[in-house]
């Protein structure tokens, strides 16, 4: 996004952000809580997660290098409704939300990037409560997985099976079924909680239709055209 946005308008937001990194499982934000920061990762992938009253969490949304956070604030809200969390480690820039919203009222395309972005995000998260009801458990893993690694810069990043099955909101023998699938298929290599993408063509033709569709959403969010 960052990218995609004229000379003059990086300049203004620039002289705002700060670099900082992120751990993995690292809460950025919790519920009801006011949102602080505007988060624009470089290296690193957030993510967006319910939790329930028993504990049990299951990811809604993701944002990494291709975007930002605070989808929230693009609306007109000062809170969020979800957690935000670290996914994959790595480096980040952001900003206090109050220069963020200033720089936006100078910054007219960032402004019409990050709301059309901001619908993306709301479009992927209905296509993920179809994904997640509707598609087997590699399908889902395979889509996660090939989403991700547009997302981080090289093709090993760090990922557990517990995180990985909190993102897909299943147990970790059905994630340890479908990444042992995925492995022995050729397409990753899974090991010490670290995962290499070995067959990137191969995994996403055994991803589930959402993976394309999220994509193309996003790009389509990202186009000045």
């Amino acid at each position: 996004m960052l990218d995609a946005i004229p000379a003059s308008e990086f300049e203004a937001i620039s002289s705002c952000l700060s670099a900082s990194a992120l751990a993995s499982g690292e809460i950025v934000c919790r519920p009801g809580e006011r949102i602080a920061r505007i988060y624009f990762p470089t290296s690193c992938v957030l993510s967006v997660v319910t939790v329930m009253q028993n504990g049990d969490a299951v990811e809604i949304g993701t944002y990494g290098r291709e975007g930002m956070s605070g989808a929230a604030v693009v609306l007109g809200s000062t809170s969020a409704p979800s957690q935000m969390l670290c996914q994959v480690p790595g480096e980040t820039l952001s900003l206090p939300v109050e220069d963020f919203s200033r720089v936006l009222a100078v910054a007219p395309v960032l402004d019409a990037l990050a709301r059309r972005y901001t619908r993306a995000l709301f479009n992927f998260m209905g296509q993920s409560v179809a994904c997640n009801r509707l598609h087997e458990t590699a399908e889902r893993c395979a889509r996660w997985l090939a989403l991700t690694h547009d997302r981080v810069p090289t093709d090993e990043f760090s990922l557990t099976q517990e995180f990985l099955a909190m993102m897909l909101g299943v147990h970790r023998p059905s994630v340890s079924l479908a990444a042992g699938a995925l492995q022995n298929a050729g397409f990753i290599k899974y090991t010490r909680g670290r995962v290499t993408i070995v067959d990137r063509k191969g995994l996403e033709e055994v991803a589930c239709e959402c993976y394309g569709i999220g994509a193309a959403e996003f790009e389509r969010a990202l186009s000045l055209a």
